[in-house]
């Protein structure tokens, strides 16, 4: 809950499975929590009939400041923070839930002045990046020399695109990509998100210096994304100790933490020196 007792006021961006989970926890836990979800916005609006009410369905992106959002989550594709992400940023804190788009500069450049300039925060969910706390705390302690993410799944579970989307897949196990995250984002928009997690929580190394492996192994069971856990209203609504720019302040399926500077929303503990991303670290309370 705010300090006056309104709820926060939370858009989605993106209505897939993980869209779809965090609507339906919204609707049902939200006001219980001090969450009130005010729109929704899906690239196929007919994908949202008769699940999302007709007076929550956003049919113009550009037109969320009429809901008045103090949060805006998405949850749909890179493209969509790199397109609408720095115009999200002039109405409400935004949680990049694709964070493959920051490994494009003008994005993340974008994002920055943003930021700076309508006193917004980013947040960026770590997927599945557990130990985030490690590298961030070894990194700021100059103890960090490399970092190496592999990701090895079953072919199907791809969503690739370019000249990783034609590879030739040969034998059971296949690397289909090794070298810096950066030029394997835009290849793997949807399958490159832990590895640009790790590059956002390594910034001496970045993503030029954090090496992603993308490994195809048939070996593997495809398992399609789940998102049935609750747990991201509960962190978003719980009081508690967390970090503001990096540790995690909740847990799957969206663990996040801040890249930009905090908000009234956000009570900051003393910063330390920006990153070489500009990035500040610093601590902070739950941010709703």
């Amino acid at each position: 809950m705010a300090l006056d007792g309104a709820p926060r006021r939370v858009g989605v961006v993106g209505y897939g499975r993980l869209g779809q989970s965090l609507v339906s926890h919204l609707l049902a836990q939200g006001p219980e929590l001090g969450l009130e979800l005010v729109f929704v916005w899906n690239r196929d609006p007919g994908r949202m009939a008769g699940t999302v009410p007709p007076s929550l369905q956003l049919r113009n992106l550009a037109d969320l400041g009429e809901r008045h959002p103090n949060l805006v989550v998405e949850v749909a594709h890179p493209k969509i923070i790199q397109d609408s992400g720095a115009q999200i940023l002039r109405h409400a804190n935004l949680l990049v839930g694709s964070p493959s788009a920051l490994a494009d500069q003008n994005t993340e450049q974008q994002l920055l002045e943003a930021s700076h300039h309508w006193d917004h925060a980013v947040f960026v969910a770590r997927g599945a990046l557990w130990g985030t706390e490690d590298i961030t705390r070894l990194d700021a302690a100059g103890g960090l020399q490399s970092l190496r993410v592999i990701m090895a799944t079953h072919p199907d579970s791809f969503r690739l695109e370019g000249p990783l989307a034609a590879a030739q897949r040969p034998g059971s196990r296949t690397v289909l990509y090794e070298g810096p995250v950066r030029g394997l984002c835009p290849l793997a928009p949807r399958n490159s998100n832990t590895m640009a997690a790790a590059a956002l929580a390594a910034p001496s190394l970045g993503f030029d210096r954090v090496i992603g492996v993308l490994v195809a192994d048939l070996r593997l069971l495809p398992v399609p994304l789940q998102a049935r856990d609750p747990s991201l209203l509960r962190s978003l609504h719980e009081p508690g100790t967390s970090s503001c720019h990096f540790p995690p302040t909740t847990t799957f399926p969206l663990p996040c933490w801040s890249l930009f500077p905090h908000t009234s929303l956000c009570r900051s503990k003393a910063p330390r020196p920006p990153s070489p991303h500009g990035f500040d670290v610093g601590g902070l309370d739950p941010f709703l």
